[in-house]
């Protein structure tokens, strides 16, 4: 068994991709193209998995921008 030794990672989401997961499907596309990307890689990204700089600095000002529903 190689590999026993070290620790296991676990990913931890921020607060931002916590919202994000939070959102409908619908609401999560609408930011994705808000945000020039596709709906899996933010997917990708609210799980915590690496994604570009640029992708994920896109996806965290347009959940910023993000209001109550009316």
């Amino acid at each position: 068994m190689r590999g026993f030794l070290q620790p296991a990672l676990k990913r931890s989401p921020s607060e931002v991709q916590t919202k994000f997961t939070a959102f409908s499907r619908g609401r999560r596309t609408k930011l994705a193209k808000a945000a020039q990307t596709s709906l899996l890689k933010a997917d990708q990204w609210a799980r915590g998995e690496v994604v570009t700089a640029e992708v994920a600095t896109a996806l965290e000002k347009a959940v910023a921008g993000v209001g109550p529903k009316k």
